[in-house]
């Protein structure tokens, strides 16, 4: 057996790689000892970045499936009628109602399966605003923030609105604020706008009494990023929940008001305060 820790003289090895003088070198075994010791060094250094890498893959992914379903009331409300034509996509849903100057981009809610706010969109086409319902990269709104820009190049409308609830509102009023000169203005669904918006975008602000899942403090204290005149709206006996249609949700309050109610009187607000904008 080769006496790995004395070797010391140098010795060229047959690759064309010299190794240096008092290393570990004795003969052609010893080196070949060595290179093996030297490789298995390198491939740690990469070996255990990228177990870290899988198993963060992973966890996200298991994270990302662990979602709140649509429930039997939203599926029932995809289907079209002869007021509003419901078709699928390839950015999400389209509910074309009988409007032909108003439309909404909507971000859905983080983990969220977006057609869990068919109720409320089909409503809102109905009610003359037709909408865009966005599917999200692994159901979160962050991962598709600018999807409006592709989503409007795809219909013609006068009037553009962008809205979406809870995280989804996050990320839509992140958009607004970036393209001003596109949209007439934002309505954020039990969410709040982190970046400034410009004075002359017709912003609407809706969330339920019992609503415990959004943060009042960031609530309050990014209300300074909206207009002024922003309209504010707040459903009493509504929830955080009640805005789409997939159950109850963790953390959040418990709603003295049906979901139908509150999707009737947030539908009421929301064309109530945009057919009075003299901004249009």
């Amino acid at each position: 057996m080769v006496d790995y820790l004395h070797c010391q003289t140098d010795i060229e090895i047959p690759a064309g790689k010299k190794v240096a003088a008092g290393l570990p070198v004795h003969n052609s075994r010893c080196a070949d000892l060595f290179l093996e010791k030297r490789m298995m060094k390198k491939k740690r250094k990469w070996i255990i970045p990228m177990i870290a890498a899988v198993l963060l893959v992973s966890t996200f992914l298991i994270y990302a499936e662990q979602y709140y379903h649509a429930d039997a009331a939203a599926e029932k409300a995809l289907t079209s009628d002869g007021l509003v034509q419901i078709t699928q996509t390839d950015y999400g849903w389209f509910f074309d109602g009988p409007s032909e100057t108003d439309a909404l981009v909507f971000y859905p809610g983080g983990k969220v399966e977006e057609t869990s706010y068919a109720p409320l969109l089909r409503r809102l086409a109905q009610g003359g605003m037709d909408v865009c319902l966005v599917k999200m990269p692994f159901r979160l709104a962050v991962f598709g923030r600018n999807k409006a820009d592709g989503v409007m190049k795809k219909h013609s409308y006068a009037h553009w609105y962008i809205g979406g609830h809870s995280l989804g509102g996050v990320m839509a009023s992140g958009y607004a604020s970036a393209h001003p000169d596109q949209l007439d203005g934002v309505i954020l669904f039990a969410a709040y706008s982190i970046q400034e918006l410009s004075e002359d975008m017709n912003t609407i602000l809706l969330y339920g009494s019992e609503d415990t899942v959004l943060n009042m403090k960031d609530y309050t204290d990014n209300r300074k990023n909206v207009p002024d005149d922003a309209a504010e709206h707040v459903i009493q006996g509504g929830n955080h929940a009640q805005f789409g249609s997939y159950g109850a949700q963790k953390g959040d309050g418990k709603a003295a008001i049906s979901p139908e109610e509150q999707v009737e009187e947030t539908v009421s607000v929301i064309r109530e305060t945009i057919t009075n904008d003299v901004r249009k």
